[in-house]
């Protein structure tokens, strides 16, 4: 029992790990694409751009920052939760300097359509491993615990960081609304087949 314990959740550690490497390698492709990011990079990119600091530096120190406020929405962070605040950011400044930006516009339609697809699996896979929230979905789950609807919350705080981002000249077009419409129905279909996740989680996240 012990050893299948153990491996269970060495599982479901590597799954985590995988598919935040997914997730963070398709940001990459969607910055490469140059036609827009998804709201949260736009404020990522426009704080980058008024700082000069890396792109994957602003979005750790984001994820690290927002788990203060999780201290009086009184959310606990687990292994997922830390592993998404850091290694994200690790991911895209490791994989930025190798993928190259195409010329042409089919290229970059290309490039965006599959960075969607890598953050949509890689999003199934993390979560489904179910170590903890990452800090931006456990911002809004403390905001719904509070009697706020996801969506609303969810809502909510993706137009107040897309408006801040492009106020700060972060990336926003075509991509960032293929992303808004399109990683939900993406994440709804996959995450059922990686879902590990106890039922009352579920029900919590889902909902």
């Amino acid at each position: 029992m012990c050893d299948s314990s153990r491996t269970g959740f060495a599982e479901r550690v590597i799954r985590c790990v995988t598919g935040l490497a997914l997730f963070g390698t398709g940001i990459t492709l969607f910055l490469r694409a140059d036609l827009g990011l998804p709201s949260w990079d736009v404020f990522h990119k426009g704080v980058a751009d008024k700082t000069d600091m890396a792109l994957g530096t602003v979005i750790i120190v984001t994820g690290l920052a927002l788990l203060l406020l999780w201290i009086p929405l009184r959310q606990r962070p687990g292994l997922g939760t830390i592993l998404n605040a850091v290694e994200i950011g690790l991911v895209v400044n490791l994989t930025k300097p190798i993928i190259g930006s195409p010329e042409h516009p089919v290229g970059r339609a290309a490039l965006m359509l599959t960075g969607l697809l890598l953050v949509g699996f890689g999003s199934a896979v993390y979560i489904g491993a179910g170590l903890g929230p990452g800090p931006r979905d456990g911002l809004m789950l403390g905001l719904a615990e509070r009697g706020v609807s996801i969506r609303a919350a969810r809502t909510a705080v993706e137009v107040v960081v897309l408006v801040v981002g492009i106020a700060l000249g972060g990336s926003f077009g075509l991509g960032t609304v293929v992303f808004t419409f399109g990683i939900g129905p993406l994440v709804q279909r996959l995450l059922p087949v990686f879902d590990r996740r106890e039922p009352t989680t579920v029900a919590r996240v889902d909902h």
